[in-house]
């Protein structure tokens, strides 16, 4: 079956004859792949998760969820995030900066221990599709623990043999038969690879040998799949992933842990209760955005404490109980002046040019800005909504709540994904 590759907020449609060709905006997939979709689309309606919405009897319109999903059929759909504008002369290049963009957000926002291999393979890596690109992260870190050496554990194991070998069960052995008086029932230590860590990689590496298309990826698993072989799957993998150990021995394997817990994890927007899942990663890009700015805010504000998602104040009061809780994602303090700067960001592209569409704005946005303004700041200081840069945004917008403080300031800035240090010209101007 073929890959496809779309961005969001782009429709997919059941494929017909004479249907028009895939594109970024579009994609035309097998019935069967479209019908799995469907069922889907209704199972994360049912838990209130908007990924995809009907748009017509045959036709399905993404929201703001990236990642990749594989249907039983094995049809794969990649989805990328929507920043980089078409040009309509070459989609390739956008699907490169786009998996790039998508790459580096999730290395931040998973807290993913990403190595570049080298120069030669640099290139490679970003033409990998998303899942490609955590089996080769994954198959790299593996191939890094083996020539480092795996971990051994003593496992407990009871047997029968005709010598003796440990602990004799003396209990079992006086109910045996006469006739068995020369087979002893023992219980002794095993020292091997059969670990909860090793069993999770091991089933890890199983599934990577199905999925990946790539030759490189799939010349490794194979090589690794028989220096391992003596490593059983896990069968219960959500226990065996509680029992993963830390700790001095153990510190080779806390790169490979946010690999395998992709490759085996659940990382779609709500449980599908045992269905299929293949490969499927979703992950919403307003969160995904969220982190990949606090985490650059961290780095460049040295005298400024930056904390995520605080809940310290609420907008009602019922019986003398807060209710209605106000959560602005970023909330920075300066440690020597005490200056507050409540942030917001929007995973959405704004034109400052548009004025008479109020340059794309929503005002449920500039509400809630206004609710953290008079809540955290009692008007004294500045609120920011963050956007990501594009071309129709690169200068900051500045507005003045209706208020008698002059200080009650409304900014939204743009956010250089690439260049990310850029906001410490709009923060510390």
């Amino acid at each position: 079956m073929p890959d496809f590759t779309i961005r969001e907020y782009a429709f997919i449609s059941g494929a017909y004859e004479g249907c028009p060709t895939s594109s970024l905006d579009h994609a035309y997939i097998p019935e069967k792949a479209f019908e799995h979709l469907c069922k889907l689309s209704a199972t994360f309606s049912k838990y209130g998760t908007k990924v995809f919405e009907l748009a017509g009897r045959r036709k399905l319109k993404l929201d703001q969820y990236v990642g990749v999903i594989e249907t039983p059929c094995g049809t794969r759909i990649e989805i990328l995030p929507k920043h980089v504008e078409l040009s309509g002369e070459n989609d390739q290049a956008v699907i490169l900066e786009e998996r790039k963009l998508l790459q580096k957000m999730l290395i931040v926002s998973m807290h993913l221990p990403y190595r570049e291999a080298g120069s030669a393979n640099l290139n490679r890596f970003k033409n990998q599709p998303l899942h490609e690109w955590i089996i080769t992260q994954f198959l790299v870190s593996f191939e890094r623990l083996v020539q480092c050496g795996l971990r051994f554990d003593y496992n407990r194991v009871q047997e029968e043999q005709k010598f003796l070998r440990g602990q004799l069960q003396h209990v079992k052995y006086m109910r045996q038969s006469p006739a068995k008086k020369h087979i002893f029932p023992i219980e002794h230590d095993v020292y091997e690879l059969n670990r909860p860590e090793n069993r999770l990689i091991r089933t890890a590496l199983e599934m990577v040998c199905k999925k990946t298309n790539d030759a490189n990826n799939w010349k490794l698993a194979q090589e690794l799949r028989l220096m391992t072989s003596e490593i059983p799957r896990s069968q219960k993998i959500q226990q065996d992933f509680r029992q993963w150990q830390s700790g001095r021995l153990l510190a080779l394997y806390e790169e490979i842990k946010p690999w395998t817990e992709l490759i085996l994890g659940e990382y779609l927007p709500v449980s599908t209760h045992g269905n299929w899942r293949g490969m499927s990663l979703l992950f919403p890009m307003e969160k995904l955005f969220e982190n990949y700015v606090a985490y650059h805010l961290r780095r460049n504000l040295i005298l400024w404490n930056v904390k995520t998602q605080i809940s310290s104040q609420h907008i009602c009061f019922y019986e003398e109980q807060p209710i209605f809780r106000l959560r602005p994602d970023i909330h920075i303090q300066h440690k020597e002046t005490n200056q507050i700067i409540v942030l917001d960001t929007k995973w959405k592209l704004i034109n400052q040019n548009d004025r008479t569409g109020r340059f794309g704005l929503k005002d449920g946005d500039i509400q809630q800005m206004f609710a953290y303004s008079h809540y955290y700041l009692q008007h004294s200081s500045q609120v920011i909504l963050i956007y990501p840069q594009v071309k129709h945004f690169d200068n900051e917008l500045e507005f003045k709540f209706n208020v008698e403080c002059d200080k009650a300031l409304l900014r939204a800035i743009p956010f250089h994904l690439d260049e990310p240090q850029k906001i410490l010209d709009y923060l510390l101007d």
